[in-house]
């Protein structure tokens, strides 16, 4: 690291795929200040998010944990108090770490005696361990509010964001966080950890004001056909409201365009940032992590938002611009990168030990232009549809297990991706021949080496708090972690 203790500037993009930078090939889009930022850094071209939606994706990411240890499984699962997390570790590290927008993370139960706690009836809370100076959670509050003094007749936070091209970019949800953040950034003396969680490019697919009508719907790639063979849970998904596609072609390219609309917004505020940080002689002391909390389908395989095991929900943007290592900038790494590697990254940036609750590893070696001997070969993730059976009345336990058949485990190597569902059922493709998801293969063979790979996978994670600890001459080999701060 430089001799001063450095700024950090954690952005998670939400819904944000790895293909929608003009960087990484896209043939429309432009994104000139994720550009510049992957010139002066690192961009991961295979990274990817461990669940989906956004408080499953959230909580893997914060806490450097699979969905299998910390068990987030739905929006309004609640995260389990003791999980350590980027905001403790800032904390730990001497630092006063703020967010600005949402983090998604449902308040653990059993820390609340109140039975008329708020967090108990809402599950977008805060992440234990930050300041939130600007609660952009689903309600809008403080934007709706701000709207309404323009004198917009706005009560509605999703017609708010669903209306956005019918107003000036000066007045979206972006340019309103953003103002909020650059505002308290100017305030600043000394190092800082800021995390900004911006909504877009996030549904309704409305781009804010002149970034509307930035992109023909009839330029740029098609989405992914829909598969000729189709799996039972893929059919559910198509026919439901929420993750149904449109069908009409014409609807299919607006939507598209509007996302990339919502992209290049987005990227604009960044550069404003950019700006802002050589403006105050920070540029050169702030390390800035980029990433997502999961992808997008945007209408791939017949699917728009995040549901399943498709790799558009879950292959998401990744760059790391560490100005101490300028040796390594303008790196591209093509190895199976994991948001779960953002949180021990942090420990070392902060120069602090990794959590032994880590899953993930520390990105540091390419953020040095090495190239570890030892790392992944295969990306994974999970998706948990338990959410949608829990209403119909809890069933009983440990008799009745239902709830813990709803879901699925993935695992991607260069070739194929295997999918193991909760009910023994599966599924292989051979993504190198077909990016489709429409190739399938039965080869015993493959179909159980790959099976084999995810059940190395779950032993290899299973949780190390005490295992490597033996109470003799005193207790010998690893001790567990020994947080006070977690609060």
């Amino acid at each position: 690291m430089t001799a001063q203790r450095p700024n950090v500037l954690f952005i998670t993009l939400d819904q944000f795929r790895s293909d929608a930078l003009s960087c990484a090939g896209h043939p429309v889009v432009r994104t000139p200040h994720l550009d510049a930022l992957a010139a002066e850094g690192v961009r991961f071209a295979r990274h990817y998010a461990q669940a989906a939606p956004c408080a499953p994706g959230r909580a893997a990411l914060y806490t450097g944990t699979y969905q299998m240890n910390n068990r987030v499984v739905a929006n309004g699962t609640p995260l389990d108090h003791s999980l350590d997390n980027v905001a403790r570790l800032a904390l730990r590290a001497g630092y006063h770490p703020v967010v600005f927008g949402y983090t998604d993370v449902g308040a653990d139960p059993r820390e609340i005696t109140d039975p008329d706690d708020p967090r108990l009836h809402h599950w977008e809370g805060v992440l234990p361990g930050f300041e939130e100076l600007l609660n952009l959670d689903e309600r809008h509050a403080p934007w709706m509010e701000w709207l309404r003094s323009l004198g917009y007749d706005l009560h509605d936070p999703n017609e708010a964001l669903a209306t956005e091209h019918s107003r000036p970019v000066e007045h979206s949800v972006t340019t309103f966080l953003t103002d909020h953040f650059l505002g308290w950034l100017d305030q600043q003396d000394g190092p800082w950890f800021a995390h900004t969680s911006f909504l877009r490019p996030h549904p309704p697919y409305d781009a804010a004001g002149e970034f509307a009508t930035m992109y023909d719907p009839d330029d740029g790639p098609d989405p992914l056909p829909i598969p000729d063979e189709r799996h039972g849970l893929h059919e559910v998904l198509m026919s439901h409201p929420w993750v149904g596609g449109p069908t009409d072609p014409m609807d299919i390219r607006r939507l598209r365009a509007q996302y990339w609309g919502m992209v290049s917004e987005v990227d604009m505020h960044l550069g404003r940032i950019w700006q802002r940080l050589r403006e105050r002689g920070e540029w050169e002391n702030t390390v800035i992590v980029i990433t997502a909390d999961h992808g997008e389908q945007l209408c791939d395989q017949g699917l728009v938002q995040k549901a399943g095991f498709f790799e558009s929900s879950y292959h998401i943007v990744g760059i790391v611009r560490d100005p101490s290592h300028p040796e390594a900038f303008g790196r591209v790494v093509d190895h199976f990168t994991e948001n779960v590697d953002i949180m021990p990254t942090l420990c070392h940036v902060l120069d602090q030990p990794v959590p032994l609750q880590c899953d993930g590893m520390p990105l540091t070696p390419w953020l040095r232009g090495e190239t570890p001997t030892n790392w992944r070969d295969e990306a994974h993730w999970e998706w948990d549809w338990r959410d949608a059976f829990i209403p119909m009345g809890a069933p009983l336990w440990p008799v009745d297990r239902r709830l813990e058949r709803q879901n699925l485990a993935v695992v991607r190597t260069d070739a194929h991706q295997y999918v193991q569902f909760g009910d023994g059922d599966w599924l292989c493709f051979d993504l190198a021949a077909d990016p489709t998801h429409n190739t399938r293969v039965t080869d015993p063979a493959i179909v159980l080496s790959l099976a084999q790979r995810m059940l190395v996978w779950r032993q290899q994670h299973l949780d190390r708090q005490l295992t490597g600890l033996l109470l003799r001459d005193g207790g010998i080999g690893r001790w567990p972690d020994r947080v006070t701060s977690r609060g």
